[in-house]
């Protein structure tokens, strides 16, 4: 299969980026991170070599929400242009012209991952730029967003995506999810008027240079919608840290929630209910992926290390809410 991509892909780059001696040297499936068949293409001609990153969707897929590639592209070129710190697409086709899937083909940013530039730089200041970053994100119009024709999704609907989701997690680890959902429903608070959201805001999904943020990536669950969903997501991570030997790649750096409610401008008793939902999401997404692991559709053990942050992220988000009863 990686022959096929090769072919189609010099084919593709061939045309679309004007260099007709182009011929790919390498392309090596990306290790990091759960989404998958994502690939570093290197390239090479007379003006010598590059370095792409290709993203396809999974093979058979119906092309809509996270496998709808070419929207993510459409995401991250506009936010690059609007110099926001995220890669350059020079290629992407809604066609199915590699291997048979659309494709998007991103420039390779030169970056660190969390892991290393937590060792290197105070999480502060990782999380200052990370917050700043979020702030233009969501400050930018929406018709600069690459999706501003889409209606915004609001708290109820938001809710009850993951709501359903929760329902297909092992049923030994939800017992509480009814509670959650029960006290997030009454407590739901007012809107803001919509922003971009990202879905998945955390140091996991972002390339660092330093302690500066110089790309944000991983874009399959973006919409228009509450802003203070990323916020949330961003103090997950925080959160995760008392699952002490369960993994987070999301990058546990030592920053508090206060600390990040502080760097953002929210109010801590506004971000309650986006803490507690933003628990249940992540309880929800981690449930339904281990069920997929253990059925053997989508293998991957890190799952299996969840479990106690399942039950754990559920408990939490009840007692966020039960303070406001």
């Amino acid at each position: 299969m990686t022959d096929q991509i090769r072919q189609d892909i010099e084919a593709q780059c061939r045309e679309k980026l004007g260099r007709p001696e182009l011929r790919v040297t390498s392309i090596d499936a990306i290790p990091e991170g759960h989404s998958g068949f994502t690939y570093f293409v290197g390239v090479e001609d007379g003006d010598g070599p590059s370095r792409y990153v290709l993203r396809l969707p999974p093979p058979g897929a119906r092309i809509a929400g996270p496998a709808d590639v070419v929207r993510q592209g459409r995401i991250m070129s506009a936010l690059h242009e609007a110099g926001l710190p995220t890669p350059a697409i020079p290629a992407m086709s809604s066609e199915a012209v590699v291997d048979g899937r659309p494709f998007i083909l991103m420039d390779a940013v030169d970056g660190t991952r969390i892991e290393k530039a937590a060792t290197e730089h105070k999480a502060i200041d990782i999380a200052t730029s990370a917050v700043e970053v979020l702030k233009r994100l969501h400050g930018l119009p929406l018709d600069k967003t690459g999706i501003g024709d889409e209606e915004s999704v609001g708290l109820q609907s938001e809710m009850m995506r993951w709501a359903m989701l929760m329902q297909r997690a092992p049923e030994e680890l939800t017992i509480r999810a009814g509670e959650l959902g029960g006290l997030l429903a009454v407590q739901m608070p007012v809107e803001r008027a919509p922003t971009l959201v990202h879905g998945d805001y955390h140091y996991g999904n972002m390339l660092f240079r330093g302690a500066e943020v110089v790309a944000v990536l991983d874009w399959e669950i973006a919409q228009l919608g509450q802003p203070l969903l990323d916020l949330g997501c961003l103090c997950i991570v925080s959160i995760r840290r008392q699952y002490r030997g369960a993994p987070n790649p999301g990058g546990a750096i030592d920053v508090s929630i206060e600390d990040l409610y502080r760097l953002y401008g929210a109010d801590a008793e506004e971000m309650r209910w986006y803490a507690a939902m933003s628990l249940y999401k992540y309880a929800s997404i981690f449930g339904y992926n281990l069920m997929l692991h253990r059925r053997g559709k989508r293998p991957d053990p890190m799952y299996e290390g969840l479990t106690t942050t399942i039950t754990g992220m559920i408990d939490e988000g009840i007692q966020l809410l039960d303070r406001g009863v």
